[in-house]
């Protein structure tokens, strides 16, 4: 279809939505989600750890999974940061060091005992104490074990590694002890009452949303128990029964910060769903979220309906003068890593910045230019917080490239990469891994992060990890800085 002109009046409420999922979904998210192959093989439970980097539309994939499995009558639990979190829960606990009790075994069985209990309590009703098919057993448990006194998802939690650590095994292991331990992991309480359970879970379904693992993490070896701890609970889980599914998302850094994790994942490869977004889905995001938006504030869109994806986006956006209508796009979305949270960040920005001065659409293409240095901070400082339990004090690190060319040939960025790891050009707050780097596991960590794109032929394109799964950084001879950082770091362009 042809350009697309809308009315100026809907520059004043035009709204590309929050960048939270937990916020955006009473907006109206369910009605822009893009419906992606990743969401479809989550919903039909064919894959159920859901990996990606922060702001790629994890949450955005629970939400919008709970809403609809509510809607068809499924129970829904949702554990929130504040139910589970490892910052409160390390608080509460003794470190590893202190004790045998706190190794993955002992996370992974006080996982599945919390996710069991919330499973019963869903379940569990005043009228199934008279039922048969095991209903009786789940409500009698409940209402004898958890009834009196309901403790909150992190203290059933706490509660069940407390006895754990309680038990101290010594140089000479009690008998007594040891069966109390062995009967502790093997969670004797409520093992009886699966049989009960898969026969409930015939005529019911629940699913178990576990988000936002990252918070408080501190890369201990706690921290990484606590985490492989519920992956493998999740997987021994799923297996009771094909109504009762634990879905878990997880940081790509923190997947790859977790050995044991890591070597669990190579034996259940086949649950691992990662997130990755192409231009053209990013295009699709922002596409949905203009019509629904304009829809919504009682404009007549339906030129926007029948319009495609680009000139739905040329509609708002306008390109610079004797260039494709595409043009305002690839400069944006060629300044993210692929995350639907930066392309929304940055359209919401440059929207701002063409109401203070202009009356109609599209947004003139210097409002984006406007705004770039702002973002390009912002998204500078979130990459370095993303990395700061591996990698603290990364933001100086960027640093360190303010100014410089754009492009580098690996002998000039390894003899960079080598002063910084001995010393010679000052850093902050990175004494604990920058000096014992190597700089071609250094050059791994920026292109990792996103700082760097690499060549990977002689004269091709320049690719970003947001743009390739696998890549041997090792063999790469030339290297870019990211187009995202360069306005912060005061970095030209290249010419051309």
């Amino acid at each position: 279809m042809g350009k697309v002109t809308l009315s100026p009046k809907i520059l004043d409420v035009l709204d590309f939505g929050t960048p939270s999922a937990e916020r955006d979904i009473s907006r109206g998210l369910e009605k822009y989600f893009v419906e992606s192959d990743a969401y479809q093989r989550v919903r039909s439970g064919a894959k159920t750890i859901l990996m990606g980097n922060r702001g790629a539309g994890k949450s955005a994939i629970f939400q919008v999974l709970a809403k609809r499995e509510r809607a068809a009558g499924s129970h829904v639990i949702e554990l929130s940061p504040e139910d589970y979190s490892y910052e409160l829960l390390s608080s509460t606990m003794e470190a590893e060091h202190s004790g045998s009790w706190a190794k993955q075994g002992a996370y992974a069985a006080a996982w599945k005992y919390l996710i069991y209990v919330l499973v019963m309590k869903a379940l569990a009703r005043k009228g199934m104490r008279l039922t048969k098919g095991g209903g009786r057993e789940i409500y009698n448990y409940i209402r004898d074990n958890h009834g009196a006194h309901q403790l909150g998802p992190l203290s059933l939690l706490v509660s069940y590694l407390k006895r754990l650590e309680a038990i101290k095994l010594g140089p000479i292991e009690a008998g007594l002890r040891t069966r109390e331990l062995d009967r502790l992991y093997k969670l004797e309480e409520i093992h009886n009452l699966l049989s009960a359970l898969k026969k409930v879970l015939d005529g019911q379904r629940v699913i178990v949303l576990v988000d936002e693992l990252d918070r408080g993490w501190d890369s201990s070896e706690d921290a990484k128990a606590f985490v492989s701890g519920l992956f493998q609970a999740c997987v021994s889980i799923n297996g009771l029964h094909k109504n009762l599914r634990v879905y878990v998302s997880l940081r790509q850094e923190l997947y790859d910060d977790i050995p044991a994790l890591y070597d669990d994942a190579q034996k259940h490869r086949d649950l691992l769903e990662k997130i990755y977004w192409s231009e053209e889905s990013l295009l699709e995001l922002i596409a949905k979220r203009i019509r629904y938006s304009a829809h919504e504030k009682g404009f007549d869109v339906e030129a926007l309906e029948r319009a495609g994806d680009r000139a739905c986006w040329s509609a708002v956006f306008a390109s610079p003068p004797g260039q494709g209508r595409d043009a305002a796009f690839r400069y944006m979305v060629d300044r993210t890593l692929y995350r639907p949270r930066e392309i929304i960040q940055f359209c919401s920005e440059a929207l701002a910045q063409g109401r203070r001065r202009a009356s109609k659409l599209p947004v003139p293409y210097s409002a984006i230019e406007r705004c770039e240095y702002g973002y390009s901070a912002e998204r500078t400082r979130d990459i370095a917080a993303e990395y700061r339990s591996q990698y603290p004090g990364l933001l100086s690190v960027f640093e360190v490239f303010r100014s410089r060319p754009h492009t580098f040939d690996r002998e000039e960025l390894e003899l960079l990469c080598l002063e910084l790891a001995v010393g010679e050009i000052p850093t902050h707050g990175t004494e604990s891994w920058l000096p014992h780097c190597y700089p071609n596991d250094l050059i791994e960590v920026l292109w990792r992060a996103g700082l760097l794109t690499a060549q990977a032929n002689g004269d091709g394109a320049f690719l970003g990890s947001h743009q390739v799964q696998h890549l041997n950084v090792a063999a790469v001879k030339r290297f870019r800085i990211h187009e995202m950082f360069r306005s912060s770091l005061g970095i030209a362009a290249p010419e051309g």
